[in-house]
C-alpha cells in the first residue's frame, strides 16, 4: 500500500500511459487533459471508457512497489531473457518485469546497468560482517561456508542471525566430527564446540572450530568401532539444517579410504551433498570422490578443482564432466586466481610438499606482513600458525577452467585480515571484469550463469530456499545485483590490504539495499539463513 498516497490521481495517470502507449494524445503527465474536445467521437468514447474502467481493471497500477529499478539491461540465465525492462518488487520478491515504467516508494535508475540475479558464493570462509563487506561490494548476496564446514550448525546459525548484511549457511563439519568421536580428543572438541559461535562477530570462527588449520586428529584413523558415533552426529546436522557434508580430507590425512566411503553412503541415504577438498592434488584425489558418488548416489561438488588439479586440470574436468553426462550428479568450481590460500600449519606442507605442489620456499606468502618466506621463516611461522598465500598456478590453467560453461566460479575467500587473499574482495567482479569483458573468454549471459544459477541450483537439491535465488523472475526472491559491465573490476591484490570492488552499484537482499550508488548501506543486515529442509530451524 502507499501509506496515506492519494491513489486516485495514481490510477489517472496509469490510464493516460495506457491511451499514451495505444497512440492517443492530448495529455499531460501532471494527469490533466489538455483536449476536452476531442474531434472524433469513437475518440471521446474511447477515452470515457478507459477512465471508467481503470479503478476496478488493473492490478499494476493499483500496486505502488516499495523498490523499482527502471530501465536496465535485465538477465535472467534460466530464461534467457536479456532485455531493458524494469523491476518491481515487493516484499523482497520480484513482483513484476515489465517493458514500461513502473512506480515505487523507492526508484532506481539502471540505465547502462546490468540488473543480474545476486551473486552467489558456495565456498566463503568469511563469516562475519566485516567479510560481508566486501562480499557485498563483490555483488555476492548469498555466501555460504561448505567446505570446512561447522561442528555445530545451531550455534553456527544463532551467531550470524541478524548481524548478516548477506546471506549465510554451512555444512556440517566432516573434519572436527570425526575427531570428536576420537575418545582421545573428545574432551578437546567439547571445549571447542561449547566455545563456538560465542566470540561474537569473529571472522576466524570458523578456522577456530577446525583447530585453527591444525586438527587434533587429523593424522590419525578413525576406528571402525566409531562409525556410527561419527555418523550420527552427522546425520543430526543434517538435520538441524546444515546444507551437506563439509568434507576438506587433504587437511586430515590420517582418515581412511573406508571412512570416507561409510560418510559417501550415509549421503547417499539422505541425499545431502558432499563439499570436499580432495585427497591430493592430481589425478587419484578427484578419482576417489567420483567413484565413491558413483558407487552411493551421494550429490558430490569438487572444491576449487583449479588448486586440486594444478597441472592435471584438463583431465581432471573432463572426468568430471564425463560422469556427469552419465547421471553422476557432480559439480566443480574454480576461483579466478593462481595463488591459493592456507593455514601453514595444515598437513598440506607435511614433508615433501615442494615436489608434491611443484613449488618452493619463496612460492609461499605471510600474509599478515606480505614477506615471502624462506627455509629458516617457514619453520618459525609453521611452529607458530597462522595463514600463508600459495602461488602455484598458470594463467593459461584458470583460464581454460572459467572458460569452461559447466564449471562454477567460487571465491574461496579467507576471513577477513587486512592482507588477506584478494580472492577475499574481489572473486567475482575479477571474473566479470577481466576474463569476461577484457579478455572475452565467454558471454556475459554464460558467465552470470556460473555465479548466479549454477551455484543455487547446486544447493536447490538440499535447500529448497536455492531455488528462487539465481534467478530474476516474477516470484524469486529480490537478491539482485545491478553493476556495470563496462567498469566493474576487482581492486584488491596481493601486495596491500584489501580493498573494495568497483563497477557494482546496487546490490539488494531481500529487497533490501545492501550496496546504493556504489557504496555500502550502513546497519543493513537483511540476511537471513539457508538452510536444509524446512528454512524454520
Amino acid at each position: 500500500m502507499a501509506s496515506g498516497r492519494n491513489r486516485d490521481p495514481d490510477r489517472l495517470r496509469h490510464g493516460i500511459r495506457s491511451l499514451q502507449a495505444a497512440g492517443f494524445s492530448g495529455f499531460r503527465q501532471d494527469a490533466s487533459i489538455v483536449n476536452t474536445r476531442p474531434t472524433h467521437k469513437w475518440l471521446a468514447a474511447a477515452v470515457t471508457t478507459v477512465l471508467l474502467l481503470i479503478p476496478v481493471s488493473w492490478a499494476l497500477a493499483e500496486e505502488l512497489f516499495d523498490v523499482v529499478i527502471l530501465n536496465g539491461r535485465v538477465m535472467d540465465p534460466e530464461t534467457g531473457l536479456d532485455a531493458v525492462r524494469s523491476v518491481g518488487i515487493r516484499g523482497g520478491t520480484v513482483a513484476v518485469i515489465a517493458e514500461g515504467p513502473l512506480e515505487g516508494t523507492t526508484e532506481i535508475d539502471a540505465t547502462g546497468l546490468v540488473v543480474a540475479p545476486g551473486f552467489v558464493d558456495l565456498h566463503a570462509h568469511g563469516q562475519c560482517a566485516r567479510s560481508n563487506e566486501f562480499q557485498a561490494m563483490d555483488g555476492v548476496t548469498t555466501a555460504l561456508e561448505l567446505e570446512l564446514g561447522v561442528p555445530d550448525i545451531k550455534r553456527f546459525l544463532a551467531a550470524r542471525q541478524g548481524n548478516a548484511i548477506i546471506h549465510f549457511g554451512a555444512t556440517i563439519s566432516h573434519g572436527v566430527l570425526r575427531t570428536w568421536a576420537m575418545p582421545e580428543h573428545e574432551q578437546t572438541v567439547d571445549g571447542v564446540v561449547a566455545e563456538f559461535g560465542t566470540t561474537g562477530d569473529d571472522c576466524r570462527d570458523v578456522f577456530r572450530a577446525f583447530g585453527g588449520g591444525v586438527n587434533p586428529g587429523g593424522e590419525s584413523a578413525l576406528e571402525p568401532t566409531r562409525y556410527s558415533a561419527l555418523e550420527e552426529r552427522i546425520d543430526q546436522g543434517l538435520r538441524n539444517g546444515a546444507l551437506g557434508i563439509g568434507m576438506p580430507h587433504q587437511l586430515y590425512p590420517g582418515v581412511t579410504y573406508d571412512e570416507i566411503f561409510r560418510v559417501f553412503q550415509l549421503a547417499g541415504s539422505r541425499q545431502a551433498p558432499i563439499y570436499t577438498h580432495v585427497r591430493s592434488s592430481g589425478v587419484s584425489g578427484i578419482q576417489e570422490v567420483l567413484a565413491n558418488a558413483a558407487a552411493t548416489g551421494a550429490p558430490l561438488h569438487i572444491l576449487h578443482i583449479n588448486s586440486s588439479s594444478l597441472w592435471n586440470y584438463q583431465t581432471n574436468v573432463d572426468m568430471v564432466l564425463g560422469a556427469r553426462d552419465r547421471g553422476v550428479d557432480v559439480t566443480a568450481e574454480v576461483y579466478p586466481y593462481t595463488a591459493a590460500s592456507t593455514g601453514i600449519g595444515t598437513a598440506m606442507f607435511a614433508d615433501g610438499w615442494q615436489e608434491r605442489m611443484g613449488i618452493s620456499y619463496e612460492d609461499i606468502q605471510w600474509q599478515d606482513t606480505g614477506e615471502r618466506l624462506t627455509a629458516e621463516s617457514f619453520d618459525q611461522y609453521r611452529a607458530k600458525g597462522g595463514l600463508v598465500i600459495i602461488h602455484l598456478m598458470k594463467p593459461e590453467w584458470i583460464r581454460a577452467q572459467i572458460a569452461n560453461p559447466r564449471i562454477i566460479v567460487a571465491s574461496d575467500g579467507m576471513p577477513y585480515a587486512p592482507g588477506a587473499h584478494p580472492r577475499s574482495a574481489g572473486t567475482f567482479s575479477r571474473f566479470l571484469g577481466r576474463y569476461v569483458r577484457d579478455e572475452g573468454v565467454l558471454p556475459l549471459m554464460s558467465a552470470l550463469e556460473k555465479i548466479t544459477l549454477q551455484p543455487a541450483e547446486r544447493v536447490a537439491t538440499f535447500s529448497p530456499q536455492m531455488k528462487r535465488k539465481g534467478r530474476v523472475q516474477r516470484g524469486s526472491d529480490a537478491d539482485l545485483t545491478v553493476f556495470d559491465p563496462d567498469t566493474i573490476i576487482d581492486t584488491a591484490d596481493f601486495d596491500g590490504e584489501l580493498s573494495y570492488s568497483k563497477g557494482v552499484e546496487h546490490v539488494l537482499v531481500n529487497g533490501t539495499f545492501v550496496v546504493r550508488d556504489g557504496a555500502l548501506v550502513e546497519g543493513a543486515r537483511p540476511g537471513l539463513a539457508i538452510v536444509s529442509g524446512d528454512p524454520s530451524h
